[in-house]
């Protein structure tokens, strides 16, 4: 038995789940790890977040009761040890968005409609104090990764540019977004009833972004293919909900560009850091959806700027990343 092992099994010895059956569940792109504890067909989820992987189980719970006040649908926190990064939370289901449409593809409508319910919900709460902003400046530092670890070279002037498109068409951080808005991270209750039906898993990286940053996580994902007119439906549908005009067709499409040049990076720094090789394949897609939001007639400079500093990821870019 690991130390760790070790840490999580005393921490379970003090409360009543200390007997309960522990299944690991796939582990996703960060250091935190989830068992599922089940017991007589009761469940309960069991996070892993050690704190010397600069991991907070403190930040995910005070960010859960924000979206609860919001009058949505993270995890309950059943039970908590903030300093060794333990918590036991409860299960919202096992059927993630990406899991219930592949058997039930005539429901893409509905799911993703309620999905962008609730990120119209999360537009008329406050923001909390103490959360970094997205401002431009920010916005563009954080492509930093893709020039290190996917162009490796120099990406200065691409940053420029998407300091300046940004600022022109983004340039006002004042919605909570949870960041990782997709599929897989959306868990789907057909048994409840609007918003309710939406559990939410991945927010413990919030920040504050410009109106639209969750809607590109969304409509742009790098694990599931949308076709165009789907897409262009559900961005009808955000704008009449949210009273935008077309305008703001510029700042979603900047925001994905953001958005996907820094995916980029994360991924090719999981490949060859972290050796997690299944990122590679995602990149194909990751490309096709950066290219869709370039293609917006406001953000031609900061094409140009794309195609001069972010190589296209042919074969050989693909085989380096694996290597």
């Amino acid at each position: 038995m690991s130390d760790r092992d070790a840490i999580i099994a005393g921490f379970l010895a003090e409360t009543k789940w200390a007997t309960w059956e522990r299944i690991s569940l796939v582990a996703d792109a960060s250091a935190r790890r989830y068992e599922r504890l089940e017991k007589d067909g009761a469940t309960v989820i069991l996070m892993d977040a050690p704190p010397e992987n600069a991991e907070s189980t403190a930040i995910f719970a005070e960010r859960a009761l924000y979206l609860k006040d919001c009058g949505l649908n993270p995890p309950d926190i059943l039970n908590q040890d903030h300093e060794l990064g333990l918590l036991v939370i409860s299960d919202l289901g096992r059927n993630d968005y990406a899991k219930w449409l592949q058997t039930a593809p005539q429901d893409s409508t509905a799911l993703y409609k309620t999905a962008i319910d609730v990120l119209v919900r999360l537009q008329t709460c406050s923001p909390p104090e103490g959360l970094t902003s997205m401002t431009p400046t920010m916005g563009a530092e954080m492509i930093e990764i893709t020039g290190e670890h996917y162009a490796q070279t120099d990406v200065t002037d691409l940053r420029v540019a998407l300091h300046t498109a940004l600022e022109r068409h983004a340039p006002n951080a004042d919605t909570f977004a949870m960041r990782d808005f997709h599929a897989e991270n959306l868990i789907w209750r057909p048994e409840l009833t609007g918003t309710a039906r939406v559990g939410l898993l991945d927010f413990q990286d919030a920040f504050i972004a410009p109106a639209g940053y969750d809607l590109a996580s969304l409509l742009r994902d790098a694990r599931r293919d949308l076709n165009s007119s789907f897409v262009e439906e559900m961005m009808m549908y955000f704008l009449e909900q949210t009273n935008c005009d077309d305008r703001f067709r510029a700042q979603l499409a900047v925001l994905g560009v953001q958005r996907n040049l820094r995916i980029l990076g994360v991924f090719a720094r999981l490949a060859t850091v972290a050796h997690k090789k299944r990122y590679v394949d995602l990149i194909p897609r990751v490309w096709y959806n950066l290219r869709q939001d370039l293609a917006h007639p406001a953000l031609q400079h900061l094409q140009q700027a794309v195609h001069d500093c972010v190589p296209v990821p042919d074969a050989s870019l693909l085989e380096r990343l694996r290597q």
